[in-house]
């Protein structure tokens, strides 16, 4: 009971702030303190969100960007996932590639793109290739620092137990990296959305960047924000999504209050 109304409290101060800003926002643009052609406004925004739903317009986009997103994320992940484990396992390699990962995971990605679009085209293979390339580094790192930063008293333990190398890894350093693992998707999934919107601002025939380049080139503040919001509440759904699976897969892991 008591954590039902922790959370709708909760929910009321989101609300809160947020009707507290579209306000202030709103009230700046109909009041002349700001021209709403730079900034539009909160009523013009739904105005223009409201007719892009009810056309279904908008929808073909969406479904472009997620689809980028999602493929870019899912080979991202399983591929750092991978990498980040067989770094944590092989010693030897990891202190081989360790200076060629630090390099690679430097290089700024999203100014990158515009080298994927001339190697891979303007079609979706560039995006998901842009995607990729941001989650993948996320999940490497993650997946190694969970892996390398397991109790070692679990591991001697286990090892006194008789568990061979397989068991060691599914049973100890899997369980015990999945936390390093989930906060790596949370931020690769972020980092997708980011690597397709970027690819498609650059060049695209569809998808939410798109929308954004377009209405950007024609001076339509209100289309950039619509594009915006609809992409910030597919990024805010995605991440409870994912915070749903983590709680349910960790229910083992105690909680711990705030400070």
């Amino acid at each position: 009971m008591a954590r039902r109304q922790e959370q709708l409290r909760t929910t009321l101060w989101r609300l809160g702030v947020l009707v507290a800003f579209a306000g202030a926002w709103e009230g700046a643009t109909r009041g002349g303190l700001i021209n709403p052609f730079w900034v539009s406004g909160p009523s013009l925004i739904v105005a223009d969100l409201w007719k892009a739903f009810t056309s279904g317009s908008v929808f073909l986009h969406i479904g472009v960007t997620l689809y980028e997103a999602f493929l870019g994320f899912v080979t991202g992940a399983v591929a750092g996932i991978l990498s980040g484990f067989a770094l944590a396992r092989w010693d030897r390699l990891s202190r081989v590639l360790d200076p060629y990962v630090t390099a690679l995971n430097s290089l700024p990605r999203v100014a990158l793109a515009p080298l994927f679009i001339l190697w891979f085209g303007i079609g979706v293979t560039s995006k998901v290739i842009l995607a990729f390339s941001l989650v993948v580094f996320i999940l490497l790192v993650n997946t190694y620092a969970g892996a390398k930063n397991v109790d070692q008293d679990l591991i001697i333990i286990s090892r006194l137990l008789g568990a061979n190398r397989r068991q060691l890894t599914v049973k100890v350093i899997l369980p015990s990296s999945i936390p390093w693992i989930f906060a790596g998707l949370r931020l690769g999934l972020a980092y997708a959305l980011i690597g397709a919107v970027v690819g498609e601002v650059i060049v695209a025939q569809a998808g939410l960047g798109f929308l954004i380049s377009h209405s950007a080139g024609v001076f339509n503040t209100t289309g950039v924000f619509s594009a915006l919001i609809i992409l910030m509440v597919i990024a805010m759904l995605l991440n409870e999504l994912m915070k749903a699976t983590e709680r349910k897969l960790l229910r083992w892991r105690p909680q711990i209050p705030g400070i």
